[in-house]
This record gives C-alpha cells, sequence and structure tokens, in this order.
C-alpha cells in the first residue's frame, strides 16, 4: 500500500505547510508559557508534564492531520475512525493538561470569553453537543457532504474538536473551581459517551451495503481527495484513479465494518482507562478517610 500512496506526492503525505503551522504554535507556547511568561502574567514555568503533554498533543496532531494517515483517511473509513479517536479522544486531554494552569485561568476567564466557556462546559450540554454532532457527522448525507468541500470539512472538524474541548473539560479540568462533579458523577459521564457513540458505531457495522459516496463512489471519492491532495497533483493522476480500493486490501464494506469497530473499542478502550484512573484514585482517597483499625495497645487501654 505504501508504494501506491507515493503516486499522491509528498505534499499529500507529509504536508509540510501544517507541519510549519504547528512548529509556530510550539515556538508560541514556548515564549508564552516559558520565556516571557511574566509579560504576560504568568508567574511559575509550565512543568515538565505539562511541557510533554503539550507538546505530545501537536506531535499527535501532525500525525493524525499532516502525516499520511490524514491521506489514508479519505481512502478507508477505518483509518477515519482511527483519526477521530486520536484528535478527539486523546489530544483534547493533553492539551488541556498541557498549558499552565495561570494562562488557562487567564484566557477563560476573559469577559468575552468567560460566559460562553462556562455555558459550554456544563456537563449535560458539553456531552450531549459533542456526542450528538459526532455521530450526526456520520450521518452518510452529512458526512458525503463535509468530504465534498474543504470549506464545510474544516468548519465540521473544528467544531467538532472545539466541542471535544468542552466535553472533556468537566473531567480532566486542572483548576478546582471548575471541577464540580464528583467521581461517580464524571463516571456516570463518561459510561453515557461511550453509550451514545456506540450506538453510532453499531449502526455502521451492521449495515449491509456501503454507506458513503466519499469512498464507494468513484466521482466522490475524488472530490473527497482534494481534500488533502494538491489539485494539480490530483489532476494529472485522475486518470489512473479508479477508486479507494485500488489503495486497500479490504472492500469498501468490510472496512466499513472494521472501522465501526474500531471506533467502538478504541473509544471504549480510552473512556475505560479514564473511569479507571477516576475510580481507583477516589477508591484510595476513601482509604485515606476511614480510620485505621485500632492496635493491639489500643485495645487493651
Amino acid at each position: 500500500m505504501w508504494l501506491e500512496l507515493q503516486i499522491f506526492g509528498f505534499r499529500a503525505l507529509w504536508s509540510p505547510y501544517y507541519f510549519v503551522s504547528l512548529f509556530i504554535v510550539g515556538v508560541l507556547y514556548y515564549l508564552i508559557a516559558v520565556r516571557y511568561r511574566k509579560k504576560f502574567g504568568g508567574v511559575d514555568n509550565p512543568t515538565f508534564a505539562q511541557i510533554v503533554n503539550f507538546y505530545t498533543a501537536l506531535l499527535l496532531l501532525y500525525i493524525v492531520k499532516g502525516a499520511p494517515i490524514d491521506l489514508l483517511s479519505h481512502i478507508m473509513l477505518s483509518a477515519h475512525m482511527v483519526q477521530m479517536v486520536i484528535l478527539y479522544l486523546v489530544i483534547p486531554i493533553l492539551l488541556i493538561r498541557g498549558l499552565p494552569y495561570w494562562l488557562i485561568e487567564k484566557t477563560i476567564e476573559h469577559h468575552l470569553i468567560r460566559p460562553m466557556f462556562r455555558f459550554f462546559t456544563q456537563p449535560l450540554i458539553a456531552l450531549a453537543l459533542f456526542n450528538v454532532l459526532f455521530a450526526m457527522y456520520h450521518v452518510p448525507a452529512i458526512f458525503d457532504f463535509a468530504k465534498s468541500s474543504k470549506i464545510a470539512h474544516a468548519s465540521i472538524v473544528t467544531l467538532l474538536f472545539v466541542l471535544a474541548i468542552f466535553m472533556w473539560w468537566p473531567i480532566v479540568t486542572p483548576l478546582k473551581k471548575y471541577n464540580r462533579l464528583n467521581p461517580l458523577l464524571k463516571m456516570a459521564y463518561l459510561v453515557a459517551s461511550i453509550l451514545i457513540i456506540s450506538i453510532a458505531c453499531a449502526m455502521i457495522i451492521f449495515a449491509k451495503d456501503p454507506l458513503y459516496d466519499a469512498y464507494s463512489a468513484s466521482g466522490a471519492w475524488i472530490q473527497s481527495m482534494s481534500l488533502c491532495v494538491p489539485i494539480d497533483v490530483l489532476n494529472g493522476i485522475s486518470g489512473q484513479l479508479t477508486g479507494a480500493e485500488l489503495f486497500s486490501p479490504l472492500s469498501t464494506l468490510e472496512d466499513q465494518q472494521l472501522g465501526g469497530i474500531l471506533m467502538m473499542f478504541l473509544q471504549q478502550f480510552i473512556y475505560g482507562i479514564i473511569i479507571a484512573r477516576i475510580f481507583f484514585s477516589w477508591f484510595s482517597d476513601k482509604n485515606m478517610t476511614i480510620d485505621p483499625l485500632p492496635t493491639a495497645n489500643e485495645r487493651n487501654e
């Protein structure tokens, strides 16, 4: 498969412009959060863990949106689903936990941002908006429309990314005043998210026919490829392209089923890890508050 993908060229495979954009973001993080933090109202340097989290988020963002997996996501639904899991269920956590607390607070407490942020990070609103819109994105008519227009695709992906940050905020917020959910509610919140996405995945897994023209119809697929392949390159090779199956060892239906399975189990795996961490942290805290058993000397007294 790798050799076949070379036909799309270096820009489609490695997106140098996207790399430069993320590199600039990484430099800005260093300048604002470290080098000139006092000019922006900061006191402490970010911790080592925060720095690792932030730059890991940038690395993953490049891998899923700038490296070959982005090209593959327009060829195989299974690659698209892996991309979605990392983009919406991993990277937002790393970004939230990667920013210094003072920078987060200074940003979200700005008078223009605070009302909107507080509204959209209310647990029920954040949970419903992200999961329902994510499921709706994979309704065939909406999905095919998004894959047919650069503006529509960029707008939907960006909106879902922002909503993913809002969705994760009640769970992983580093600010105590926003940490309103107790451990049981956090676990229930994540279980609800699992259920909503799993329903959408089941519809994809058990569909008897290919759902998306963006992967099964040659004209719609070529249009979808124009989102990540330079138009001059695509025009030059369009006569050699017969469809997505040219680059995939799976049929369109098999790939669709695999995509649904990957999304279902990967999101359950990630949510399961977070639920386990919340549970064991809560269990440990509960044990710390229980009075220890009396010693033999104490009983004799």
